[in-house]
């Protein structure tokens, strides 16, 4: 890997943009490693070279993308947010905002909850597993939850809305047909939503 961190940024770009491309449209398995060469301009043997196999070079860009939303939650997340709903709205729109800049990683990061190769499911898995503890992390750290009914249970309004994100997620359009502004004002209403029916009467 350190071969491959040594190249130009740009020329970095180009290689990880050509395999998000090809395992996001073809799967883990159907995804040809001479197709991520040709369309990165590099030969086959050195995407050998840079990564060792091509299940390396799969689990080197989950932890990319894991790392640049990770890292941009953690500069911009501000925690002295402590209302639930506000708090998870911060977040989407920073995620939103990102996925703008890096658009090839949300078809990538889409595909990975329905990889069923056998060769990288389970270790999908344990990074997904990894992935909700950070949510939980970021999503309840100073949380004020006193605002929810007594009878929720915001963890489980948590899970909730993990659920519902993977879900939307996977029947988003092609990203050139995204249009964000309409999915950012569907998310606050569906937000506004789970608030006026979640939180107690004084706090909706």
């Amino acid at each position: 890997m350190e071969r491959f961190l040594s190249l130009p940024m740009e020329k970095q770009k180009t290689i990880i943009d050509a395999a998000l491309q090809a395992f996001s449209t073809n799967g883990y398995k159907k995804a040809s490693v001479n197709d991520i060469a040709n369309a990165a301009g590099i030969s086959k043997a050195m995407v050998f070279h840079y990564f060792g196999s091509k299940k390396a070079l799969y689990f080197y860009l989950i932890e990319f993308c894991g790392e640049l939303f990770v890292n941009e939650i953690n500069e911009k997340l501000d925690l002295t947010m402590t209302d639930f709903f506000e708090r998870i709205k911060m977040a989407a729109d920073i995620e939103i905002s990102l996925i703008k800049k890096h658009p090839a990683t949300l078809a990538f990061l889409r595909s990975i909850y329905f990889e069923n190769d056998k060769e990288v499911k389970e270790g999908i898995k344990g990074i997904l597993a990894k992935g909700q503890d950070f949510r939980n992390r970021i999503v309840f750290e100073g949380m004020d939850t006193s605002k929810f009914k007594d009878t929720v249970d915001p963890k489980l309004v948590m899970k909730m809305l993990s659920w519902l994100g993977e879900g939307f997620t996977a029947h988003l359009p092609y990203l050139t047909e995204i249009d964000y502004e309409a999915l950012t004002t569907e998310m606050d209403d569906c937000l506004k939503l789970l608030r006026n029916n979640f939180y107690k009467e004084e706090y909706v």
